[in-house]
């Protein structure tokens, strides 16, 4: 919920605040108001509404799954991932131009990517913690005296 309250009310922002304006902040990131019809680096701009079906399964997966999860790592990361695909559905579905094929608010530019929101960092980042707990064999449940031992794992002590 964290993930998608802070993108729906950074996207409002930029929306209201950054129309035919640049904003440069530091180290080539600037703030940019773009509008992509498609996903990670404008793909599939004719196909929104496959992006829009795709994603609803996606969050109804997670939902579905993430009642079995007990690892905190594990909700972090789904968390993380569903928020973010949350926060790029509100688009889909309520922006222009309409229901289910409404293009995704971009604001943050840096100038050696391409122009993204923090629903897509938060896809990323949940992503990464995800292939993370992956390949460290970290497993979805646990008995809660072993996530405790995972979590002083995560943490870096070393320990297994």
């Amino acid at each position: 919920m964290t993930a998608l309250a802070v993108d729906v009310a950074s996207k409002s922002a930029a929306a209201a605040w950054l129309p035919g304006r640049s904003v440069d902040l530091f180290a080539g990131l600037a703030l940019r108001l773009t509008r992509n019809p498609g996903a990670a680096f404008s793909v599939g701009t004719g196909i929104t509404p496959v992006f829009t079906v795709v994603t609803v399964a996606v969050i109804a997966g997670i939902a579905w799954y993430g009642r079995r999860v007990t690892h905190r790592g594990w909700a972090v990361a789904l968390g993380l991932v569903a928020g973010g695909a949350a926060g790029n559905l509100v688009d889909r579905l309520f922006r222009s131009p309409g229901l289910g094929r409404g293009h995704v608010v971009d604001f943050l530019h840096l100038d050696w990517w391409p122009t993204f929101n923090l629903a897509d960092s938060a896809l990323i980042c949940g992503v990464a913690v995800a292939m993370w707990l992956s390949l460290r064999n970290v497993p979805v449940t646990v008995r809660a005296a072993d996530d405790i031992q995972g979590s002083r794992i995560a943490g870096g002590s070393g320990e297994r």
